[in-house]
């Protein structure tokens, strides 16, 4: 059976549960396991290094205009010939939609199957890897899985409960400028981690959040991770927010409670990803509790050592 994943979040589960076997095709940003595959989907934003400003223009522009960031190699994907394509209906800014993934296919001298998966909640994250496991007749290969990351979310609640962790006062950034609130599965993240974001959309899509409002709001714990950055990424950017009016007087930038994470714990939905999201964010709003290892502690930092450095 020949899968092509336009989803980075699917093909990085498929690599988690170890079905690569079937995937013969994937996009431009999924993550370092699928390097050697075929690149399908492409993006105009692919190599160039645009601010946020600059991508919230150019995404603004292209959806006023009826127009996709994305495309597809029609003659990549006819030399396939997959049996299932993977595709998703969230964001049209992450990922290539439905839409123009059937699209594509319709010109296809053989028509495959096309799954979308479209998770609203970190329950749906965990049902995307059945949905992807049982296309694949691999349905226990996902229970497996699923069985040992729900472990790892079960040991940091006994943990909280055992030291009885007050709950933090928490906001996690999608975007910095225009500044975007997060929506979907990381509020759900962000309560497993013992923390809440009350200027949060759970299942919901990421809204504009005006400066006043967070100024108002005043979250313990500031956790910045817009969508496609990495740390580095990241800090390149954060002038636009030091620069905002009341930035010192935020509890969490007085209390040195201010983290820029890797965007791939949080807005790539794979279910590794997002356990691995919920181990950073207990981290950080708990420090006194839980201690990243070695691996989970090149994901994130304290924006205050950033300083300390310069």
């Amino acid at each position: 059976m020949k899968v092509v994943s336009f989803l980075p979040a699917a093909t990085k589960m498929i690599y988690d549960m170890g079905l690569q076997e079937h995937l013969h095709g994937v996009t431009f940003e999924c993550p370092k396991e699928a390097a050697d595959q075929p690149k399908v989907v492409r993006c105009i934003l692919e190599g160039k290094n645009y601010s946020s400003i600059e991508i919230d223009r150019i995404f603004s522009a292209s959806k006023a205009q009826g127009k996709s960031l994305y495309w597809v190699d029609d003659e990549l994907l006819e030399s396939i010939l997959p049996d299932i394509v993977f595709t998703q209906d969230i964001c049209e800014v992450c990922n290539i939609d439905t839409v123009c993934t059937e699209t594509a296919v319709m010109k296809l001298s053989k028509q495959p199957t096309l799954v979308p998966l479209s998770p609203n909640n970190l329950q749906d994250v965990f049902e995307c890897a059945i949905t992807i496991a049982k296309a694949l007749g691999k349905e226990e290969v996902a229970l497996n899985y699923l069985a040992g990351l729900q472990k790892k979310t079960d040991s940091i609640l006994d943990q909280l409960r055992a030291n009885r962790a007050p709950l933090k006062r928490v906001m996690l950034m999608e975007w910095i400028e225009p500044i975007y609130n997060c929506g979907h599965w990381i509020p759900f993240q962000i309560a497993a981690a013992g923390g809440v974001d009350m200027l949060s959309n759970p299942a919901g899509d990421s809204i504009v959040t005006q400066w006043d409002k967070i100024l108002k709001y005043n979250p313990e714990v500031l956790v910045i991770a817009p969508c496609g950055f990495d740390k580095k990424r990241s800090l390149e950017e954060m002038e636009l927010l030091t620069a905002k009016p009341g930035w010192d007087n935020l509890e969490a930038v007085k209390n040195n409670q201010v983290y820029i994470a890797d965007f791939d714990m949080f807005t790539q939905p794979s279910v590794g990803t997002l356990v691995e999201g919920i181990e950073a964010l207990a981290c950080m709003f708990h420090p006194e509790i839980f201690k990243a290892d070695e691996n989970l502690s090149k994901k994130f930092l304290n924006f205050a050592t950033v300083n300390q450095l310069h």
